[in-house]
């Protein structure tokens, strides 16, 4: 950002006062700059501000873009915003909420057309693949089934058994197996998220994976493993937890 900081009314906030964009040099403008280096090079900063295409009253545009990424520091937590809270946003009114939003779900869309509809699941990656789209923003836990025909392969969509805070009653065998039996499931694969971005699975999400093993051996049918999906990190560690690989919970060969 370029300009003088300047108080924003009685707030207490500083905000930085910018040029107007046709003071703004050709190259950082950002409509040349998407011309010159593409959309695959151009930062986040340049693809928000083509789509507010305005500023407000003392910043630009440009400016304003990356006033918004740096108080919500990604695009996921962007994205996690409703229309309200994006209209409540200086400089940002209904249509641009509206526009934004859109561009936003596009791109979860997109992510998720990369997906065969009959893949094949043979590690906690392909999970992963399948889920993670399904979930990045979701504000609270949701538990999900993958059930699998005899080769591995995805027989449906995955399935949203509930949304909740993982308990018994939430991930009860009933629901869980009542799909499964219905397609006649070789085996299953569950998983859910943690709000938190931390993957740790906790004690009863270790207690509701060994009842369900338990469970699966009954009907026969196999649970293969139960996925703890956090949120992807700066510092490379993974963003999800298999049960199987911890040892935590032994499952059925």
């Amino acid at each position: 950002m370029s300009g003088m900081r300047e108080r924003a009314g009685d707030k207490g906030e500083y905000r930085i006062a910018s040029r107007p964009m046709r003071e703004v040099p050709d190259r950082l403008r950002p409509r040349e700059q998407f011309d010159l280096l593409g959309a695959e090079h151009v930062p986040d900063a340049t693809l928000l501000a083509l789509i507010l295409r305005t500023g407000l009253q003392g910043m630009n545009v440009a400016d304003l873009s990356e006033h918004i990424l740096q108080k919500y520091g990604t695009l996921t937590s962007l994205a996690r915003c409703s229309v309200a809270e994006l209209v409540a946003i200086e400089g940002v009114g209904p249509v641009k909420a509206q526009m934004l939003k859109a561009a936003l779900e596009l791109g979860r869309r997109l992510s998720m057309e990369a997906i065969p509809e009959e893949m094949k699941i043979v590690s906690p990656d392909d999970v992963l693949l399948v889920l993670r789209e399904r979930v990045r923003l979701a504000e609270e836990e949701k538990f999900w089934a993958l059930l699998l025909d005899s080769k591995n392969r995805l027989t449906r969509p995955p399935l949203m058994i509930s949304q909740g805070t993982l308990n018994a009653s939430l991930a009860h065998p009933r629901e869980v197996f009542r799909e499964a039996i219905r397609a006649a499931c070789a085996s299953i694969v569950i998983a859910h998220n943690h709000p938190s971005g931390d993957p740790t699975p906790s004690a009863e999400d270790i207690r509701v994976t060994r009842q369900l093993v338990e469970a699966g051996r009954i009907v026969e049918i196999q649970v293969l493993d139960h996925i703890v999906i956090g949120h992807r990190r700066a510092d490379g560690r993974l963003d999800f937890i298999s049960l199987r690989e911890t040892g935590l919970v032994k499952f059925s060969e």
